[in-house]
């Protein structure tokens, strides 16, 4: 008898997972605009035919990136760690730290992400600029909310309000990656990232 061929079995949820990290990765280093779908194809090995089946455009890879890659990383990186700390200030100390000690050439040449897509895409597309939008928001409340909570366990100062520091922090973390990314300082990035961990001390009961 001969042997039938053995047919692949296509996995569409690890095919969608692959699109998006290569794409993430191609969007990271060259921007969106710049992002080539042959290039993010010759890294996955997918066929042009599968790209399109899960996104119709590069358009709405690239949305999808924003919602599916930036948005759940941010998540796990500043939301939970703050949601699972009773005390919020030793949360965001820790989250610096870590972030100062991480430093490197390639966090300093690729910068942010998310702040990379702010500044390219918000003035140009309305449907990018909401949907970094809402994860700044969800950004800026997972700190409020923490502070506010370490308000009233006393681990914050009761005289702070919660959401214009919440919005602060946000503001000063992208504002330390962006001067980093643009000076090509590792140094630079680390010492504005130490000021930002005095001001969250500062806010200690």
């Amino acid at each position: 008898m001969i042997p039938e061929p053995v047919k692949k079995t296509r996995n569409p949820e690890q095919t969608r997972a692959d699109l998006l990290a290569a794409a993430y990765g191609e969007v990271l280093e060259c921007g969106f605009q710049a992002a080539s779908l042959e290039r993010i194809l010759a890294k996955t090995s997918v066929s042009k035919g599968a790209l399109y089946h899960h996104f119709g455009t590069k358009h709405e890879l690239g949305l999808a990136v924003v919602d599916e890659v930036i948005g759940p990383q941010l998540a796990e990186r500043w939301f939970e760690p703050l949601r699972r700390d009773g005390d919020p200030i030793a949360a965001l100390t820790g989250i610096l730290e870590e972030k100062i000690r991480s430093a490197s050439e390639a966090v300093i040449r690729f910068g942010c992400p998310l702040n990379n897509l702010i500044q390219e895409m918000s003035p140009l597309d309305e449907r990018f600029r909401s949907g970094l939008q809402n994860i700044l928001d969800a950004w800026i409340k997972a700190m409020a909310d923490a502070l506010a909570a370490g308000q009233r366990t006393g681990k914050v100062r009761g005289d702070i309000h919660p959401q214009e520091a919440g919005l602060f922090i946000v503001a000063a973390i992208e504002g330390c990656v962006g001067l980093g990314k643009n000076a090509q300082s590792v140094d630079a990035y680390q010492r504005c990232l130490r000021q930002l961990q005095l001001y969250v001390q500062s806010l200690a009961a």
